[in-house]
């Protein structure tokens, strides 16, 4: 999954990047609030980490305006230990969690994969589209009780192909949620990956489940 990191201490949101994409999550990161404003209204996220204190714009004002727009992504507001009336704050103009500084990475870690599953109505934490099934919490996927090994971007691109199951995804929508801002959209990575999953999901099994809709995207789903 997509997450923005708005936090202005770079080496904490340097750390939290990479500790997030060794879990299979893409990260972009802003240093202050008008830029991640920004990004939040112009780019696909699945949640965004939201420090309060922040120069140029606080986190406060940057959830208030996403709010107002009807942008719903889950956000976990970042606040100093001790700051009791800035987490109910946060919480009263709509954020869905909060953390206190000084913070465990794997408590991050576990209540960022929850609010993004609970915003996708999945309280499991299995994903199953006929025999393929994805552990969200492990990282992992197997058929036919076989686990398949996967790389990084393989496991974040299959995750988001079966938490969207059933509905056409165009190349450009899985560009957008499993890299970074950073990418060129004209690239062909997307169907170098989907031909790799292919290989590993679909290969000596009867029942193909990645398909592709000519002019349209990739869908994953028993049947064509």
């Amino acid at each position: 999954m997509k997450v923005l990191i708005v936090e202005d201490e770079k080496r904490l949101a340097n750390l939290l990047k990479k500790g997030l994409e060794e879990h299979a999550f893409v990260v972009d990161i802003c240093h202050d609030g008008e830029e991640g404003l920004y990004q939040a209204e112009t780019s696909p996220y699945d949640a965004i980490v939201l420090d309060v204190m922040m120069p140029k714009m606080d986190g406060f004002t940057v959830l208030r305006k996403l709010r107002e727009q009807n942008i719903e992504v889950p956000v976990i507001m970042l606040t100093a230990r001790g700051e009791v009336e800035n987490r109910v704050k946060g919480l009263n103009i709509g954020a869905d969690d909060y953390l206190a500084k000084p913070f465990d990475f794997s408590e991050l870690l576990a209540r960022l994969t929850a609010i993004i599953r609970r915003s996708k109505g999945q309280p499991a934490s299995q994903l199953c589209v006929a025999d393929l099934h994805i552990d969200l919490n492990a990282k992992t996927a197997g058929r036919a009780g076989i686990d398949i090994p996967l790389s990084a971007k393989e496991y974040a691109i299959l995750e988001y192909l079966a938490i969207n199951k059933g509905r056409v995804i165009s190349r450009t929508e899985l560009s957008e949620h499993v890299y970074d801002m950073n990418f060129d959209l004209d690239s062909n990575i997307i169907d170098v990956y989907i031909n790799r999953l292919r290989k590993k999901i679909d290969k000596d099994h009867p029942h193909p489940l990645i398909h592709t809709r000519r002019g349209e995207g990739y869908i994953l789903q028993e049947g064509n």
